[in-house]
């Protein structure tokens, strides 16, 4: 149903539950926005390690991707589909599993892995403003990224929506450009020979394709929640999926792309000026603003993120547009100085990062997709979910909680990483098939455990209404 309704620039809500009257926008926004915020420097460095760490060729590392992006976009926009149904984000709706206090284990780490994401990302903006400019040091660039992505956040929800709605057009017909000018340059002989197929390799990049999705998992929802609620479940899925898998998967093969064709041991961002020829240039000026405003993203997960924090302990405060702006000047600075100590070697710490998420983000992102579709079928009290004590979902609801647990340890044996290979890892030869075990495994114990547990009331009505959220 169209819509006509105009609503302010600056966005007003935090954490609140956004009334019928405040929402406005239409489901396709949510592709140009997860189609067009995809095509951003970090996914292209992503892609790169394709070739570059785990030696796979070209077209083992496209099917990789394709595998992986599919996998993981499938689960995201489960959780975006949940947005117009609740009208409130993505984490504070996870009390309804976890409860009031349970929940904050999860808001932490959602939090930190939002720093992660900046932190990295404004690296990336210094290093291409530092390629355009010879002059303008990284260092300089990673703040002015920062404040860049920082302006746009401030504004919020609607600014965000738009840039990517022009993103979607430039940058998409930029990145295609960009492919034509490499495949049709001096490749190297060994362009579509170099690297091969190795289990280990493959699985990881997979696990790198589906992590990407599943990352976006705890603040999609952020997006959607704005949306009348009358778009629907399968809309807003459908919307969401392919814009944000066919986005990553463009940026993905382009960083395969370009570390095949640069100079062996070329970083990814210098190889992008190298192998576009007379468009190098432009294509990292493209895919700065890009990072900058892809960068507003995370700034603005880690915002409600942090003050669900806060009013777990401060149940009446749900605060406005002021907080917003106070919270993302105390990141931002926070941020650029992480990013500049560990800008020297950022991939590597990204990669951590990365191995970390899997393992926590899983288990999570299982039993909130069971809950809401399964259990519950969309259906909360959200003025429990605003309460200090929780209302019919308590401080702590153990059944989530324990489910949540085992779910990380059965990943243990399965994980690879730099510190630590299960034996399940190592008699694969070094396959980290731990976010699969995750997925397989917390789902069922989940259900099992809620469905034998005490029963919880599924009355669900937003604050101030006698609307239930149905699906």
């Amino acid at each position: 149903m169209p819509d006509n309704h105009v609503a302010p620039m600056l966005e007003k809500h935090t954490i609140g539950f956004v009334p019928e009257s405040d929402r406005h926008g239409k489901v396709r926004d949510l592709f140009t926005l997860w189609f067009g915020g995809n095509l951003a420097p970090l996914p292209i460095v992503t892609g790169a390690l394709g070739p570059s760490l785990f030696g796979l060729s070209l077209w083992w590392s496209l099917v990789a991707f394709v595998v992986g992006h599919l996998a993981g976009g499938a689960l995201m926009a489960l959780h975006s589909a949940q947005g117009p149904q609740m009208g409130i984000p993505q984490m504070i709706q996870s009390r309804g599993q976890f409860g009031t206090f349970g929940a904050l284990i999860i808001v932490v780490i959602a939090a930190v892995m939002y720093l992660g994401f900046f932190s990295s990302n404004i690296v990336l903006a210094g290093q291409s403003m530092h390629g355009i400019v010879d002059g303008i040091p990284v260092d300089v660039g990673i703040v002015a990224g920062a404040l860049g992505s920082a302006v746009i956040c401030i504004i919020g929800y609607r600014l965000i929506h738009l840039l990517n709605r022009i993103g979607t057009w430039v940058l998409g017909i930029g990145i295609l450009v960009g492919f034509f000018a490499i495949l049709t340059g001096d490749l190297p002989s060994d362009f579509l020979t170099r690297g091969d197929f190795n289990f280990a390799g493959w699985l990881a990049t997979v696990s790198l394709g589906a992590l990407w999705q599943i990352a976006f998992a705890p603040y999609v929802s952020d997006y959607s929640r704005y949306l009348p609620k009358d778009v629907g479940v399968p809309s807003t899925f459908w919307a969401t999926y392919l814009g944000c898998t066919l986005g990553s998967f463009l940026a993905f093969a382009f960083g395969a792309v370009v570390t095949l064709a640069a100079p062996v041991g070329m970083g990814t961002m210098d190889g992008v000026k190298a192998t576009t020829g007379s468009l190098g240039s432009v294509m990292l000026v493209l895919f700065l603003l890009s990072v900058i405003s892809h960068n507003a993203l995370n700034l603005y997960g880690a915002v409600p993120a942090i003050i669900t924090s806060i009013q777990t302990f401060r149940a009446r405060w749900i605060p406005t547009a002021r907080a917003r702006v106070i919270l993302s000047t105390i990141i931002l600075v926070a941020a650029s100085v992480v990013a500049i100590a560990l800008s020297a070697d950022f991939v590597s710490h990204f990669v951590d990062l990365v191995v970390v998420l899997l393992v926590v983000l899983v288990p999570w992102t299982a039993i909130n997709l069971i809950d809401f579709y399964i259990i519950h079928k969309g259906v909360y009290d959200l003025d429990s979910i605003f309460r200090f004590d929780g209302g019919i979902y308590g401080r702590f609801h153990w059944t989530a909680i324990t489910a949540y647990l085992l779910g990380i340890l059965v990943q243990i044996p399965f994980m690879a990483t730099s510190l630590y290979t299960g034996p399940v890892s190592a008699f694969l030869g070094g396959a980290d098939l731990s976010w699969v075990a995750g997925l397989v495994v917390t789902g069922p114990i989940y259900l099992l455990l809620a469905r034998r547990g005490p029963g919880r009331s599924t009355g669900a009505y937003a604050p101030g209404t006698r609307e239930p959220a149905r699906l």
